[in-house]
């Protein structure tokens, strides 16, 4: 089942998301459906609370991306960086914030303890893209979005498109949470 996307101003997606304590067939069933969601919307990774859901969980999958063909899909579980070497700047743009798109520097590879769709533990290295991937999906988790890492400067160059899609002023061609504007 295709799920809503939650987008920029939505609450959600700026709030620590909760642990899971295990899995179930709950659980197998959102994996499912938010591998469904990201393919749909043409992205390579996604985490629970973009399509509402406050649980430390993330799918990816950069197979699509040229280069990346051989790289499996992964389940990832209240992930936890280790530890990081070496920074690069890479553009990245976001399901949530459509059409934006922006500079952020990040640990060029990460050492990553998480658990696996069966809920066992593994403590891995990732490198380049992978480790980008993966260090924004956990950005989510922490209620953080790649547009909170770009410089001031940068920020401010984009903060009308931001407001424009706080409210609900964007197109997209996958399906997303809409809510009644904020009364004041």
């Amino acid at each position: 089942m295709i799920l809503p996307i939650n987008t920029y101003s939505d609450e959600v997606l700026h709030r620590k998301a909760k642990p899971l304590k295990g899995t179930d067939a709950g659980h197998g069933e959102l994996v499912g459906n938010m591998f469904e969601t990201m393919r749909l919307a043409d992205g390579v990774g996604l985490a629970a609370p973009q399509v509402g859901v406050s649980s430390r969980l993330l799918v990816i999958d950069i197979s699509p991306v040229k280069g990346y063909e051989d790289v499996p899909p992964m389940v990832v579980v209240n992930p936890h960086i280790l530890g990081v070497r070496g920074f690069v700047a890479m553009e990245e743009g976001c399901l949530s914030i459509p059409d934006v798109r922006g500079d952020v520097v990040r640990p060029s590879a990460i050492q990553l303890k998480y658990r696996d769709e069966h809920f066992d533990e593994r403590v891995e290295e990732f490198s380049g893209f992978l480790a980008r991937v993966l260090q924004h999906e956990i950005d989510h988790l922490d209620g953080t979005l790649f547009v909170d890492r770009m410089k001031r400067r940068d920020r401010r160059k984009i903060q009308k498109e931001l407001d424009a899609i706080g409210g609900g002023d964007f197109c997209v061609s996958y399906p997303v949470a809409r809510h009644a504007p904020s009364e004041a």
